[in-house]
């Protein structure tokens, strides 16, 4: 007792805070485990969303621990959680956040309830536990953790639990940020978007996603004379369609790369086997980077790499006809454009014309609301090099890879405000079949959501902590 007392009085006398205990993990995951099954046991699937049900389940938690927190909401099912530990204020606030929206399931798909949090062979399964409640419920268990131990904060850390990501951010994010934009404005901000990997039991690397591609979606349609099919005619709407949509699809937009995905490739090289090293420094080779390219195109396991080089195109929905004798007057598609964050849409849509090249088809860009494209997150924030101090904690031998997400969050929405927002996540190993996230038998690997837990923990208290 006399040794603790003399090290507090010299921290003190210093003018810095003890350091806190170094926090019981093995029960904190325990709690995560058992927090995220009962989470997931909640029905968010959107629509219709349903979202408060969550919110007022994970405001419980924080009530029992004393943490002030709120539910607001444009509509009464569609709340969003806001939590806030107060820090001195001598820096700008850190958030921590995640989605309680689930996609839809097919539930006849499914080996298990969607909705029960079934536990077997070291995964939860159910919609939604990889995408987005283990995220969440990581974040909720940090915000427990810095106040059980008391941590000194420099920094407020806010926990927001939001609504509507699942394509319906009116709800969620947007309605955060426009209306309630002061009891979530911060620095830095920690969402979904990365991920620990691991090969062969050790972690590889830890991916940080600082930016995202930009969900774009355009219309292809064709129109022609409809008319018995018995008397085939060139004017077929779908016979055109068709063929402008093998044309899209067979097209790939240029390489085009920015500050993030030059550096994730240059320090994936680094960290990768001879063979994929050698890809990854020469897909812009100008004797053999075509073939690369293609190579990236073509193979299952470097589809991500592909989508990271260009702004890519997905073909999904094509409507056309209503019976089978008959030849439509009209047929459209659908494509999915994954955007790169400068891409000029207006530009591309005229490039897209002259790579289909036929009068008979038209391309519209989808109105409505657009997730904004902003620049990457910074490489030499403070936020980024505590999250590479963890990693070297945590992962000594790995990297921290800063990355593109291929797909979409609600970071865009907070970059747009000036916020240095960064994509985390649990560990995962391809190896043992991924997460399934938006599939069928959606999961998550019990045993990596303790390293994860450690590592935000880690990120967290060294760039809120006081010093």
């Amino acid at each position: 007792m006399q040794k603790s007392s003399s090290l507090v009085l010299a921290f003190a006398l210093l003018g810095i805070s003890a350091p806190a205990a170094q926090p019981d993990f093995a029960a904190a995951h325990q709690e995560v485990v058992d927090t995220l099954q009962k989470f997931v046991r909640i029905d968010t699937s959107n629509p219709p969303g349903n979202e408060t049900k969550a919110a007022e389940f994970l405001k419980a938690i924080l009530d029992k621990e004393g943490i002030s927190s709120e539910i607001v909401a444009l509509d009464l099912k569609r709340g969003s959680l806001i939590a806030r530990l107060k820090g001195s204020g001598k820096k700008k606030p850190l958030l921590l956040m995640g989605h309680t929206d689930v996609v839809g399931v097919e539930r006849d798909k499914w080996t298990v309830d969607p909705f029960e949090g079934v536990i077997k062979d070291g995964f939860l399964y159910g919609r939604g536990s990889s995408d987005d409640k283990a995220m969440t419920t990581v974040c909720l268990e940090i915000m427990l953790i810095l106040k059980r131990s008391n941590v000194p904060l420099d920094r407020d850390v806010i926990f927001v639990a939001e609504a509507g990501e699942e394509g319906t951010s009116q709800w969620g994010i947007n309605f955060l940020v426009e209306k309630h934009w002061d009891k979530i404005a911060c620095e830095f901000a920690l969402n979904e978007g990365g991920g620990i990997v691991q090969e062969n039991g050790r972690v590889k690397f830890v991916n940080v996603s600082t930016t995202e591609k930009v969900p774009r979606t355009l219309f292809l349609s064709a129109k022609g004379v409809s008319g018995h099919a018995s008397r085939p005619r060139p004017d077929n709407a779908i016979a055109h369609l068709a063929a402008a949509v093998a044309k899209v699809a067979d097209w790939q937009p240029p390489v085009r790369l920015n500050d993030t995905t030059r550096t994730y490739f240059e320090r994936l090289a680094k960290v990768s086997p001879p063979d994929d090293a050698w890809l990854f420094t020469h897909f812009t080779d100008p004797v053999v980077g075509l073939q690369v390219q293609e190579i990236f195109r073509r193979s299952e396991k470097h589809l991500y790499y592909n989508s990271a080089l260009r702004t890519s195109i997905s073909p999904t929905v094509i409507k056309g006809g209503f019976r089978t004798n008959v030849i439509p007057g009209d047929a459209l598609a659908t494509l999915d454009v994954r955007a790169l964050p400068d891409e000029d849409m207006d530009a591309f849509v005229r490039t897209l014309e002259r790579v289909i090249s036929d009068p008979a088809v038209t391309v519209t860009r989808a109105g409505g609301y657009e997730r904004p494209a902003t620049p990457p997150s910074r490489l030499d924030s403070e936020m980024f090099a505590a999250l590479e101090r963890a990693q070297q904690k945590l992962f000594p031998g790995a990297a921290v890879i800063p990355s593109m997400s291929v797909g979409a969050t609600d970071s865009a929405q907070l970059r747009e405000k000036g916020v240095q927002a960064y994509g985390l996540g649990s560990v995962f190993d391809d190896a043992d079949g991924g997460s399934r996230a938006h599939g069928n038998d959606e999961r998550i690997r019990l045993a990596g959501l303790r390293p994860f837990l450690e590592y935000l923990y880690a990120a967290v208290s060294d760039v809120a902590g006081a010093k």
